[in-house]
Parts: C-alpha cells; sequence; structure tokens
C-alpha cells in the first residue's frame, strides 16, 4: 500500500470537490500561451489549474470508491485511489499567493479589451480575475463568474473554475515581482511530483481488474466495469494532459536557451526561427513524420521479440508529405505504435506457418525446423495518410488473417488478449506509466481509442477473416472541440 490515509475531513473535502462541475479545456485554449508564455498567464494559469485539478482528482477518489461489482475492494483499485487522494490534498494544500495592487494591474493589463482596473483591496488573484472584463474563445463570448467561497453556500449550477479559462492574456515583456516566479515554481513543483505518482496509474489499475477477475473467476470484463474504465482512463487522460502541458509551459517560460534550441531543431522553417511547440501540442504536427517514428519504433520492438534481423515491411503511403495540423504528438505516436505492433504481429503469426510450409513443399529436401524465419517473405503492411477538409485519416492495413466477427466486439475490452501468457502486470509508485511489451496485456486498442476521442477523433477497425485487418485512424483537425467531460 502507498502508506497514505484518507482522513474524515480530507474525504469530507474531496467530496465536496466532487460535487464540482469540470471545466473543459480546448486543444486552441492551450497553445494561445504561444511559445514563449508570458510569467503572468502561466501565474493566472497556475491558479486555474490549483483550482480545477482538485476537482477532477476528487472525481477520481469518489468513482473508484464506487467501482462496480466490486472492483472498489480489489488492493490495486485502493492503490490508486489512495495516490488522487494524496495528489488532492497536496494541490489543495498549495497556499495562495497575495497579490498587490501593482501586480493586479499588471495581471489585467493584458487583456485584449478595455481593462476594469481592480479593486484597491484586492488581495487574491481571484478578486483580480473577478473583475476582468468578459473574454472570448473558439468564438464563444461568456461570462467571468465565481461562486462565494465564504462558509459552504457553494452554487449547484458552477465550480469554482465556472466562467474562468486556463488561458489569459498577459504582457510578455515587463519585468514580474519575484511572487510571480514563486507561486510558478511552487505549482509546477507539485505538478511534477504528482505527474510522477501516477505514471504506473494504467498498469496499476489494470492488475486491479486482474485482482477482480480472479477472484470473480471471470474471463472477460462486463459491460459496467468496461464503461466504468472508458470513464476512468478517459477523465485520466484529461488529468495528464493538463499537467504535462502546464509543466511544459513552465519549462519553456523558464528556459529562453531552451526555446532558443527548440525554435533550431523544430520547424524554423523559410528563416522565421519560430518553435512550431507549445508546450506538449505541436501546432505544425506534420503526420507523416509522426508515422515514420511509429512504424520504425514499431519495428525495432517487433525485431526484438522475434529475433528478426528485418520484419515485415511497413509501407507509407500518403498524397502529400507536407499534411500537418495542430495535435499532440504523443498522443499520436502512441495510437499508432499500438495499432502497427497488432498488424505487425498479426502478420508474423498467421504467416509464418504459411509461407514455411509452402517452402517444404517446394522443397522436400527442407524440414519445418530448419527454415530460419528470416528466409521468409512477408506480405507488406500499408499504412495511408488522407487529409480531409475536417478531419484527418490514417488506415493501417494488414493481411494478418484478420479476426472473426465474434471476437471483433472482444478487442475494445480491457484485458482481452490472444496471448497465451500475459505479461506481469505488477507495478510501483516509480515505474513507466505503460511498458508494454510485443502484445498481451489487451489495453493497446482499447486506450488507444480514448486517445482519439479525447480531441474529437475516433479508431474504428474492420476486419475479414481469413485475410486482413484495416484500422482506422479518424483525428479532427478542426482543433475546436473540448475535452469530453461527464
Amino acid at each position: 500500500m502507498t502508506g497514505f490515509a484518507i482522513t474524515p475531513a480530507l474525504r469530507e473535502a474531496i467530496y465536496r470537490y466532487a460535487s464540482f462541475k469540470q471545466t473543459p479545456v480546448s486543444l486552441r485554449q492551450m497553445v494561445q500561451f504561444g511559445p514563449n508564455p508570458s510569467p503572468g498567464s502561466i501565474f493566472l494559469a497556475s491558479q486555474f489549474i490549483c483550482e480545477e485539478l482538485p476537482i477532477r482528482l476528487a472525481k477520481k477518489v469518489k468513482d473508484l470508491e464506487s467501482a462496480p461489482f466490486g472492483l472498489n475492494e480489489m488492493p490495486s483499485t485502493l492503490k490508486v485511489r489512495d495516490w488522487y487522494a494524496q495528489s488532492f490534498a497536496e494541490l489543495t494544500s498549495v497556499p495562495q499567493p497575495k497579490v498587490s495592487e501593482e501586480l493586479a494591474k499588471l495581471l489585467s493589463s493584458g487583456d485584449t479589451t478595455e481593462p476594469i482596473p481592480p479593486p484597491e483591496e484586492a488581495t487574491t488573484p481571484q478578486e483580480v480575475v473577478d473583475d476582468m472584463p468578459p473574454y472570448a474563445d473558439d468564438g464563444i463570448v461568456l461570462k467571468r463568474h465565481h461562486p462565494s467561497r465564504s462558509g459552504s453556500g457553494i452554487d449547484d449550477e458552477s465550480s469554482p473554475t465556472y466562467g474562468l479559462k486556463y488561458y489569459t492574456p498577459c504582457p510578455a515583456n515587463i519585468v514580474w515581482p519575484k511572487e510571480v516566479y514563486d507561486y510558478n515554481k511552487q505549482v509546477n513543483d507539485a505538478l511534477t511530483k504528482i505527474k510522477k505518482r501516477h505514471d504506473a496509474t494504467v498498469a496499476t489499475m489494470a492488475q486491479g481488474v486482474q485482482e477482480w477477475k480472479q477472484k470473480n473467476s471471470k474471463v472477460l470484463v462486463n459491460s459496467q466495469i468496461q464503461a466504468f474504465l472508458d470513464k476512468f482512463y478517459l477523465s485520466r487522460i484529461g488529468i495528464r494532459m493538463l499537467i504535462g502541458q502546464h509543466i511544459a509551459l513552465n519549462m519553456a517560460q523558464a528556459s529562453p536557451t531552451r526555446q532558443r534550441i527548440s525554435s533550431f531543431f523544430n520547424g524554423a522553417g523559410g528563416g522565421k526561427g519560430k518553435s512550431n511547440y507549445v508546450g506538449v501540442i505541436c501546432t505544425d504536427c506534420n503526420v507523416a513524420d509522426i508515422c515514420q517514428d511509429a512504424i520504425e519504433t514499431a519495428s525495432y520492438i517487433c525485431e526484438d521479440f522475434y529475433g528478426l534481423i528485418e520484419g515485415p515491411e511497413i509501407q507509407l503511403i500518403t498524397s502529400s508529405e507536407d499534411i500537418s495540423f495542430m495535435y499532440v504528438p504523443g498522443h499520436l505516436i502512441h495510437m499508432l505504435f499500438e495499432t502497427l505492433k497488432n498488424s505487425l504481429r498479426a502478420t508474423i503469426e498467421f504467416h509464418t506457418p504459411r509461407l514455411k510450409q509452402k517452402m517444404v513443399e517446394e522443397n522436400p529436401k527442407l524440414q519445418l525446423k530448419d527454415i530460419d524465419i528470416n528466409d521468409l517473405k512477408y506480405p507488406p503492411i500499408k499504412v495511408i495518410i488522407s487529409e480531409g477538409s475536417e478531419d484527418i485519416a490514417i488506415k493501417i492495413s494488414d493481411e494478418g488473417g484478420g479476426i472473426a466477427s465474434s471476437q471483433v466486439p472482444l478487442i475494445w475490452t480491457y484485458l482481452y488478449t490472444t496471448v497465451n501468457e500475459t505479461p506481469s502486470l505488477e507495478s510501483d509508485e516509480n515505474s513507466s506509466s505503460f511498458k508494454a511489451p510485443m502484445a498481451g496485456f489487451g489495453y493497446g486498442l482499447p486506450i488507444s481509442r480514448l486517445y482519439a476521442q479525447y480531441f474529437g477523433g475516433d479508431l474504428k477497425l474492420i476486419s475479414m477473416e481469413g485475410y486482413g485487418t484495416d484500422v482506422y485512424l479518424h483525428l479532427n483537425r478542426l482543433s475546436s472541440s473540448s475535452e469530453p467531460l461527464p
């Protein structure tokens, strides 16, 4: 166990925060900081993070405590719950900074509309924000509103972040007071610690599901647990995205040298010398380049696993090498990598016995055991990129024998795998997020589909048993969708 105990007072606070509504953040809003974010904008974003993330963390604790069919009682589930509770406690204990009249004016001076001067007695950033004018985000005009935080009377229709947004414009070329940098560092340090704590959440929660299956002698996860896990992991993606983006923005703001290096290596095309990364988001993400990275990584894992000198050929087909859009490269490469691993494994395991048998038939002197797998010629896997006005589609097509119709729905269920021996899911707080082998966890496709859906896309599969499978990855290129929050 974690050694962390949820006290009655902490549980009361968690359930109070869990009753608030979450505030979605769009991809477009996340990139408004630009490659060189203002310390003031990060300061206001840090306040948003310290209000919004506790709501999301609290909902995770509450959901885990009410997980269906006894899943909430599994040791690994309780471990994950305690991680979220501990992170909630740490983030809500970050003290609010004091804001002087001078700082209040600086924070409000970056608004694109006429600023409303903050009140003279304003002592907290929230009081400053309350007196700022309405703002527009993605074409929707909203008015700022913050419910009273005194006493226990909280508007049931809102939350501490209702009417607020992650990005607020602030001037870039001014000298910010020390308290801005101190607060930004304090929040960044807390988030870095929290991010590391939760690196093992996917594998640990998978262990909890495995414990549940063993205790209940179940082969498959039922629909209610499947729905719970979909919601759980989709919410986790949102939390990780906010944390990862905020840490990356802090790193960019704190290291001008790193920014110059990033500008040199990341798209200083046309001599502009401008980085195309804002935090973890690439504003000009080249799809072919990401596909090539995923191809090389999946091929390496495949060759190492099967002892191949060279794995099956993966052909990249695209109408243009310059298909680019705004996206999170880490999400895209994860989805492509997991899908390509499946295609490589299916191709090798479906064709190896057939190709060996064919060689024996053509040369009767050969024996099956004497044929080296490196002498076999596998059919290629095709990765096809298509660009539309609304989305970018990537089709991964293999000839790996396909999937029986009755099995297709099962591939989207957690811990379903065709591998005979499932790798160990044992994990600890210091392990990485998800060190998957060639296959065996049964998490690759379900998690990949959630990554696609997080920013308005989807992942679909069509199979021809006896021939092969086509996987279609649709990505929303408009970058206007907000997080799918429950």
